[in-house]
């Protein structure tokens, strides 16, 4: 029997440190060749023009570093047979993550116009930062990436969701040390209180300290080693330190430092698998310090440029026209010896093609950065099962929101391994406490009995920390690997993760244009809280924004669902958790609310995106003298109490009462290949009859919708950015959006109620003024709001 690699090879023997310093090299050469050259990869010639890039674009300050890194990583891959990712945290060094996965041959293999040959490396270089080309940051396009590497901050929490369920996967996450001093990243080392070494994998995280930023020092460089040590040691990780600069001493003491690493995670992995036993570990973590801009120029016009800021970007000022120092750029291109790491056809030498694993080995390949080890749809539940049975519309009262967490709870239990609910706290607020019958909040800190309440060292809802950037990045991580789960804050903070999701829109339209990059479940998001019923916030939680926010972005990937009921959000559930590749935005109400419509109902306004709900109309399937609409769950609500006002008093007039629950349905075919046609949006909203909408957000998005089409008769009613720490139905009159106001406005919009108009106006002003004073004496609604019902129109 063939003997095992770890036997054939001694991995601490100076003639394997000699084969890992040319892999280095290599990896170095193709990194500088990317931002400068566009022919001549080899040099084998003297340099011209038109070997030379027009603007070369690229940073060089961490590659260096990172391929020290990334070398060192393909040897404890080989050593200990492990499985492992990797996550570039340090923003723009997008060629290191191109020229490892080119030299492991992985890179070729995806993409065959780049062969390992002469003419392969010469289409590299050029493609780089180049116009149809790839980023110069770690991308989609990016081999081995999950990672999009355009905003920083969030390369922890990318790794902790790749490897929760993922036991047998270590995240090695790189992270700058400017990146470090980014909110999210100073809070993401709170992570191992969520690890479960029994069920999860690892990460291992790597603080690559280079001293500078953009042009100002870092805080970490100018940190002793013992202040660092007190600090990871007090964040409960075990640090491992190496630094310096002379490669023949880095080399033996990189790999001291990782092999201690690893076989501690081994340990700990196989102590709490052998004896069950959960309890928080200290994993390791790296602190590794070498120059910026390493093996680069070390000085440029008597300014330090290697170990200073000058290396950040492009060390030496050479471009098409202007080739003065080009000989320098050739001296350190060929400091490397680029003829002892390339044949003369341009392929690696044998020395060099050695160091990478093999086959799904390669961190460039390994199937978790695309899809996922074992991607399985989820097995739902009959959202039917859920529903609350309609005797009569509005007759019954119910939280949308708990009769969904009933829903999950049974989602949980029919997925234990491929689905996480995820959030800042607020699990319980935004009531959704059935999912703790089946689950508790993964939680390896301390538990104090009888005081916590549904933490454990194992469970499938992870709202523990009170951080939203953590809760977004360890989701994105986690379906971007495969799995699947939603995403629950409230309405007003999911804002604080806007550039976020942004970044994330970003990464799913470039995958979408890769045929070899495999689908993922979709981002939900669950926004509850919500700006009209802010019953004991104030102003700073009232923000509808991310509606319009992502509705900016392409309409192929996004869809935003206001569900007015329970039925209706369960019909949404069932369509979004089926859903892949997209952002699904769902705006829910967690408060007792009136149930309008039935399954059969629901799922058909869900199926359609919206309707005409018959029995809160009045136009018997004629032309209306008014469409009255509504999309989100107060808004639906106050629309009908203004039917219920108007019909009492104007019963000859004819209304359209119309929900939209998939809002971006009513986007034009010209802007979606999903919107209605013309001739279905005047089937709902007419040509040209007044229509009054009632929209749960900014008011600027409705009006945007109905661009385009044949009735521009609207007006829209919204949030107004008028809050205060008030009662839910104020909130309302405050921004106009209650049953007075829109009566009011439904009135003046029919000169043929001429007659009547005036009164009617004035019992509802009367009726604004009278819950003006009510809030402030009895610091409630008025009790005709309250206890509102819908009765049927005669």
């Amino acid at each position: 029997m063939e003997e095992s690699k770890e036997k054939l090879t001694d991995y601490s023997a100076k003639s394997y440190f000699d084969k890992l310093d040319k892999y280095w090299r290599a990896a170095n050469y193709l990194s500088i060749g990317q931002i400068y050259l566009k022919d001549n990869p080899l040099l084998d010639r003297p340099i011209v023009a038109s070997d030379i890039k027009v603007h070369p674009i690229g940073h060089w300050g961490t590659i260096s570093g990172q391929n020290f890194i990334y070398a060192h990583l393909n040897r404890i891959i080989n050593k200990y047979d492990v499985h492992m990712c990797y996550i570039e945290g340090p923003g723009h060094g997008g060629q290191v993550m191109v020229s490892n996965s080119y030299l492991d041959g992985s890179y070729s293999e995806i993409y065959p116009d780049f062969p390992q040959d002469r003419q392969g490396m010469q289409r590299l270089f050029k493609h780089f930062s180049w116009p149809g080309g790839f980023a110069s940051h770690a991308a989609p396009e990016t081999p081995g990436s999950i990672h999009e590497g355009g905003e920083l901050g969030y390369s922890i929490a990318h790794g902790v969701g790749a490897i929760l369920d993922n036991p047998d996967q270590i995240a090695a996450v790189v992270i700058g040390d400017g990146e470090a001093e980014t909110g999210p990243l100073a809070t993401a080392w709170h992570a191992n209180h969520f690890i479960n070494p029994i069920h999860d994998g690892a990460i291992l995280p790597i603080v690559y300290i280079n001293g500078y930023k953009l042009s100002n020092p870092t805080l970490f460089s100018r940190t002793s080693d013992e202040d660092l040590r007190k600090y990871f040691e007090g964040l409960g990780w075990a640090p491992y330190f190496v630094a310096g600069s002379d490669p023949q001493i880095m080399h033996p003491a990189m790999a001291a430092a990782l092999d201690q690493a690893i076989e501690q995670i081994i340990r700990i992995q196989k102590n709490a698998r052998e004896n069950d036993d959960p309890a928080m570990p200290h994993w390791p973590v790296i602190i590794f310090r070498s120059p910026k801009g390493w093996t680069g120029p070390k000085f440029w016009e008597g300014k330090p440029v290697e170990d200073s800021f000058r290396s950040h970007q492009i060390p030496i000022p050479v471009d098409q026209q202007h080739l003065e120092h080009v000989d320098e750029l050739v001296r350190w291109l060929k400091s490397y010896h680029p003829e002892e790491l390339f044949r003369a056809d341009g392929s690696p030498v044998s020395e060099v093609a050695s160091i990478p694993p093999k086959g799904r080995k390669r961190m460039s390949v390994n199937p978790i950065t695309n899809g996922g080890i074992d991607p399985r749809p989820l097995r739902l539940p009959d959202h039917r099962g859920y529903a609350i049975d309609i005797k009569a519309h509005g007759s019954q009262t119910a939280q949308d929101m708990i009769v969904f967490g009933s829903y999950v709870r049974d989602l949980i239990r029919l997925n234990p391994t491929n689905f996480r609910v995820f959030g800042p706290d607020e699990t319980a607020s935004n009531r959704l406490t059935p999912v703790f019958e089946t689950s508790s909040r993964q939680w390896l800190g301390r538990i104090d009995e009888p005081r916590d309440e549904f933490v454990a060292p194992a469970g499938r809802i992870l709202d523990a920390q009170l951080s939203e950037h953590q809760a977004e990045g360890w989701f994105e991580g986690y379906i971007l690997t495969g799995r699947h789960g939603f995403f629950a804050s409230y309405e007003a903070f999911l804002r604080v993760v806007d550039s976020m999701i942004t970044q994330y829109f970003k990464w799913l339209r470039k995958s979408s244009e890769l045929t070899w990059r495999r689908s993922s479940p979709s981002l939900n998001l669950i926004a509850s809280s919500t700006v009209f019923q802010q019953d004991h916030n104030g102003y700073t939680h009232q923000d509808p924004g991310l509606l319009t926010h992502l509705a900016e972005k392409k309409q192929e990937y996004i869809r935003e669902y206001l569900p007015a009921d329970a039925n209706t959000l369960l019909a949404v559930a069932a369509k979004v958790f089926k859903s892949s590749d997209k952002i699904n935005l769902v705006v829910a109400s967690k408060h007792p609310r009136p149930q309008w419509f039935s399954m059969d109902e629901a799922t058909e306004l869900v199926d359609t995106g919206l309707g005409i709900i018959d029995w809160a109309s009045t136009d018997q399937g004629t032309e209306p003298d008014i469409v009255i609409a509504s999309a989100g769950t107060e808004p639906t609500l106050e629309c009908l109490a203004a039917i219920q006002l108007l019909h009492r008093t104007f019963s000859e007039m004819k209304i359209r009462f119309v929900n939209v629950v998939d809002l971006l349905k009513l986007r034009t075919p010209k802007k979606s290949s999903r919107g209605l046609s013309n001739e279905a949006f005047d089937h709902y909203f007419t040509r040209d009859r007044p229509v009054l909408f009632a929209f749960h957000g900014y008011e600027g998005l409705i009006e945007s919708l109905f661009y385009g089409r044949h009735n521009r008769n609207l007006t829209v009613h919204g949030y107004r950015e008028n809050g205060d720490i008030t009662t839910p139905f104020d909130m309302r009159v405050l921004n106009h959006l209650d049953r007075f106001h829109l009566a009011k406005a439904a009135v003046l919009m029919q000169p043929r109620c001429a007659e009547k108009r005036d009164a009617f106006i004035a019992r509802m002003d009367h009726a604004i003024a009278r819950h003006n004073r009510y809030i402030r004496e009895e610091g409630d609604d008025l009790p005709e709001v309250l206890e509102w019902k819908w009765t049927p129109l005669k």
